[in-house]
């Protein structure tokens, strides 16, 4: 019989689901876009009960669309945005507030004096935004002294309601990005949860990255099916892009451009806003990873879209910055939600130059694009500084924005670098799926899920290192001024 997988990608902007078989070949697939409110500068929120919804509609759609049922799936396996708090009545399961996005930073005012006392952390992560919610939701804090409420990244509240309320849990790449989980003693960080005044009642409990960590409920789901793994999207990326050996280099380009060298079995550190974290959790062993971020890539590609109205679809973008031969002189720094590494400026905002009378919306869209590679390639480079690896043969790319050819042969030249896309660019779902796959027994090894992945293309550079070095010089001298305009 053919097997079957469903993967959950649940994101910043949308929530997809892939039917995927054995032969790493996407059967079928849905997407949703989930809206966020943005009730005060800096401040990014979500609807915790809309997001089970529209996961709920897109599984049904694509199993539905790959002519199965839910009963023919082997194994779920969930890819989530990470960071992102929700805070929920045990008894109930209702939310006590809207989801706090991990691109919120309504926390960064309390990192320095939380920094003081031993806990590391920052304003993206999930400890303060925790620690907000049981000082600003009435009567928040009293109910989680006497064990009523539940913490959850998205993974986990996905897991608790499609299990019926029965299954509180996270894995280690997620538990890694709350910046709660002490690594050393492989548990919740109790000066942390001391510090921040939150009861470790709250927290889930930290299972294995590919492990069944309990069924659907057959009320909530229509069958009961293992839940066989899950991952933070990033983390899950790498593994669909199949980067499990030390040095292997990743972006995936979604809301964020964000870039994970795998470093191996210890944590590497940076001084300039690069993050460790762990990869997964496996067999025993955990893989670490040096993660940087460009805040805003396909974010900037969408307020194109809507909030300038100068393209009618993503997928546009590319024909139309193909339609000029250079930018004009426009260039951009794409920091609409801040600058991450190496700067971590939550405060910055973006800025366009060069533009004149004759710059059209195709000069606008180019440079936008142009943007998004010069981020990426700053990025890149303190990545293999900070992790003191070598410069990788290929950067691997996924991600929505991925499938766009003209910002992937920008990258490629200005990176001075082949881009290598897999055929499915939705990695992180294929990562979700593999682990859930591996726990469930579709895929008996890794090395057999490497036999069935394909390639979906490779950018090589057009231009030499010399002409690469000097546009991104060029470009970085707009760093001046985009660090000079905040909020």
């Amino acid at each position: 019989m053919a097997a079957y997988v469903l993967a959950i990608d649940e994101g910043t902007t949308g929530v997809r689901a892939l039917v995927v078989d054995a032969r790493s070949e996407v059967v079928a697939s849905a997407y949703e876009e989930l809206k966020a409110t943005y009730p005060k500068p800096g401040w990014v929120e979500l609807d915790g009960e809309a997001i089970w919804q529209a996961t709920r509609r897109v599984c049904n759609r694509a199993i539905r669309e790959a002519r199965l049922e839910t009963v023919d799936m082997r194994a779920v396996g969930i890819a989530n945005q990470r960071a992102t708090t929700l805070v929920w009545e045990r008894a109930t399961g209702k939310p006590i507030y809207p989801v706090i996005a991990w691109q919120d930073t309504r926390t960064v005012d309390r990192i320095a004096a939380v920094l003081e006392k031993g806990v590391f952390t920052n304003s993206m992560a999930s400890a303060t935004k925790i620690e907000w919610l049981l000082r600003n939701v009435a009567g928040a804090d009293r109910q989680a002294a006497a064990g009523e409420l539940c913490f959850g990244t998205i993974d986990t509240w996905l897991i608790w309601k499609l299990t019926g309320g029965a299954t509180h849990v996270t894995d280690y790449s997620n538990a890694s990005c709350t910046t709660l989980y002490d690594a050393i003693q492989d548990e919740w960080d109790a000066n942390a949860l001391d510090v921040l005044g939150i009861p470790k009642s709250m927290l889930p409990e930290i299972r294995p990255t590919s492990a069944v960590y309990g069924r659907t409920s057959t009320e909530v789901f229509g069958a009961a099916v293992p839940i066989g793994g899950c991952a933070g999207d990033q983390q899950a990326a790498m593994f669909g892009e199949l980067g499990t050996e030390k040095g292997a280099v990743k972006v995936t380009f979604g809301t964020s451009g964000m870039l994970d060298a795998n470093v191996g079995e210890f944590p590497v550190f940076s001084t300039r806003g690069a993050y460790p974290l762990i990869l997964w959790g496996l067999n025993g062993q955990r893989t670490y990873c040096l993660e940087g971020t460009v805040i805003t890539a396909g974010a900037a590609v969408q307020w194109l879209r809507d909030g300038l109205g100068v393209i009618d679809r993503l997928e546009d973008s590319a024909a139309i910055a193909a339609q000029v031969g250079d930018s004009g002189g426009v260039w951009v720094m794409p920091a609409l939600q801040g600058l991450g590494t190496p700067y971590m400026e939550p405060g910055a905002r973006a800025v366009f130059g060069g533009i004149s009378r004759g710059t059209t919306r195709a000069h606008i869209v180019r440079a936008v694009l142009e943007g998004i590679a010069f981020r990426t390639r700053e990025v890149f480079e303190t990545i293999l500084e900070d992790a003191s690896i070598p410069r990788p043969e290929r950067l691997r790319v996924d991600g929505g924005a991925a499938a766009n050819d003209f910002l992937l042969q920008q990258l490629a030249d200005v990176a001075g670098i082949a881009v290598e896309r897999p055929k499915c660019v939705q990695a992180s779902a294929l990562g979700a799926a593999y682990l859930a796959g591996l726990a469930a027994g579709v895929w008996q090894s890794i090395d057999e899920v490497r036999e069935s992945w394909r390639s979906g293309g490779i950018f090589e550079p057009r231009i030499g290192r010399d002409e690469a070095d000097q546009r991104f010089s060029t470009w970085r001298q707009a760093i001046a001024a985009v660090r000079g305009v905040t909020s």
